[in-house]
């Protein structure tokens, strides 16, 4: 893999995996628009680690918190109550897109969804649906009023993202926001939401990186890791920072003319 195939692909995953702009769309348009070939599966592993280790680092605290409430759960921690909770309700969330992502990828069908005009479709529809939530949405909620229906129906929304262009933490963003919940707090939650999610994707691209044998340079590979662990960082501090203040309106302009982009590609 070439230097700038590698930059490229690292810069492109850590920037998009938590900005509400699908980093699978990014990713599955890159071998189309740039003519990069496929960059298997030691790369997908490695930028996936990075991007985790930064949600982790950025909230370590909650990550301490889940820690802490997860053994609280199993029975090893006591005096962890509200953190159990949480950790309940991340699993919970978590759930729908697990079973039906893992569905989706042992039976294949997964690829079908890669289409470019699929994404396109997505990229506009779901960026009108996140600009309209924002806009309407009103802020009833807070972190603390997470309870185990808005989880769920948190849950269930995010299942839509294993089409590429809906995005991940944007469709999530997008419940939350039409549950009640504040911008900052919704991705919040759509933010740790991720932490299992990405990690069920690496543990299946590693899983196929055993079966398959590895390709590629374990140096690449770290380099990659390290170059999307530091631009995740500062898409996470952006998208947190930006939130506190503005709306989500520039995520939901930037993924209608994505996605119009494409179109024109097609035709």
């Amino acid at each position: 893999m070439s230097l700038l195939h590698l930059l490229i692909l690292a810069l492109l995953q850590g920037i998009t995996e938590f900005l509400p702009i699908s980093s699978s769309a990014h990713l599955a348009v890159l071998p189309a628009f740039a003519n990069f070939p496929d960059q298997g599966q030691l790369m997908d592993v490695s930028v996936h680690v990075g991007t985790l280790l930064a949600v982790m680092i950025y909230f370590r605290r909650d990550v301490g918190a889940l820690a802490c409430g997860g053994l609280a759960v199993v029975g090893l921690k006591k005096g962890c109550q509200q953190q159990a909770n949480l950790f309940r309700l991340l699993v919970l969330a978590s759930l729908p897109v697990l079973i039906v992502g893992g569905l989706l990828a042992v039976s294949g069908y997964a690829d079908v969804l890669r289409r470019l005009d699929v994404i396109a479709a997505a990229s506009i529809g779901f960026g009108v649906l996140l600009y309209w939530a924002d806009q309407k949405g009103a802020v009833t909620k807070g972190f603390d009023d997470l309870k185990n229906r808005p989880a769920i129906l948190i849950g269930l929304a995010q299942v839509l993202s294993l089409i590429p262009g809906t995005s991940r933490s944007g469709i999530t963003m997008t419940a939350g926001r039409m549950l009640g919940f504040g911008r900052v707090d919704a991705a919040r939650f759509s933010l740790l939401l991720s932490i299992p999610t990405i990690l069920a994707a690496g543990a299946w691209s590693t899983f196929e990186l055993v079966k398959g044998g590895a390709q590629g340079e374990l140096s690449q590979a770290a380099f990659a890791a390290f170059v999307a662990f530091l631009t995740a960082l500062g898409a996470i501090h952006f998208l947190m920072r930006w939130l506190a203040r503005a709306n989500m309106t520039i995520f939901a302009v930037y993924r209608v003319l994505f996605g119009v982009a494409i179109i024109i590609w097609l035709l």
